[in-house]
């Protein structure tokens, strides 16, 4: 039997009740059983500092800033869009640094009406591959995530397009519920094996098109569970769904225990 690597239940704070202090939303998480956050951006410094001892007064680390990257996506034909989602990625592997996590979660590029699909690999392949000298001085890994935005389609093309950066401060954030519509995220693991760097929770219900609750939709989590220690993950598994209160978030994280055990 093969061994069961070690995994961390993980959360984003902006799962946690808004009408907490920062501090009081780490005291939460810690309560209900997460051991690590993900965190948007922050560039205040009073922000920086308080994100920073609520980490170290629960003793949960914060691993993962959710950076994003539609605003101004990398793969805008428009030069002036694209130098500001640069600088804005800078800033976001600078607060990475300030605060701890190890690694920035970017939505690389976009495909639409204005945007040819081989402009968008082409030109954010570039852009990305502009940052990866501050990336390593940083000691910051860029993990590109699967989304709903018409790009990356395949796993056998998300595997090429993280292998064409040829650094390993650029590796892959793997949304489970995100490929429910249109593959098995089962099959998604075992191909991009050793590239995920963190992995994302959701589940989807295919009939319908519907979000659900972990363990509620047709995502195979057994089978997740063992593609996972096929390839060797270890690490955090990061929930992201709709947030709710204390009662809610201490399900969630039961449920996450299941998926761990293989349940």
């Amino acid at each position: 039997m093969q061994k069961k690597l070690e995994l961390k239940k993980a959360l984003i704070l902006s799962m946690l009740p808004a009408d907490l202090s920062v501090e009081d939303k780490f005291k939460m998480a810690a309560g209900v059983g997460f051991q690590g956050m993900e965190v948007a951006p922050a560039s205040d410094p009073a922000e920086i500092e308080a994100l920073r001892g609520a980490s170290e007064k629960s003793g949960i680390p914060i691993h993962s800033i959710i950076f994003g990257g539609w605003r101004s996506p990398l793969s805008s034909g428009n030069t002036e869009i694209a130098e500001r989602g640069l600088n804005e990625l800078k800033a976001g592997l600078q607060c990475a640094r300030e605060l701890g996590a190890d690694s920035l979660l970017l939505v690389p590029a976009v495909v639409n009406a204005e945007t040819r699909y081989k402009d968008a690999y082409e030109r954010s392949q570039k852009r990305i591959k502009s940052l990866i000298p501050l990336a390593e001085k940083l000691g910051v890994v860029i993990t590109v995530e699967n989304v709903w935005n018409n790009f990356l389609y395949s796993p056998l093309e998300f595997a090429r397009y993280v292998d064409g950066f040829k650094s390993r401060y650029v590796q892959a954030y793997f949304d489970v519920g995100n490929i429910v519509a249109f593959g098995w995220p089962e099959d998604w693991i075992r191909t991009l094996g050793k590239r995920i760097r963190k992995i994302h929770l959701k589940d989807f219900k295919r009939e319908g098109r519907q979000w659900t609750n972990l363990r509620d939709g047709d995502v195979n989590w057994p089978e997740v569970r063992r593609a996972l220690d096929e390839v060797g993950y270890s690490g955090y598994l990061t929930t992201e769904l709709p947030g709710g209160d204390e009662k809610y978030l201490r399900d969630l994280s039961s449920r996450i225990d299941k998926i761990i055990t293989g349940e």
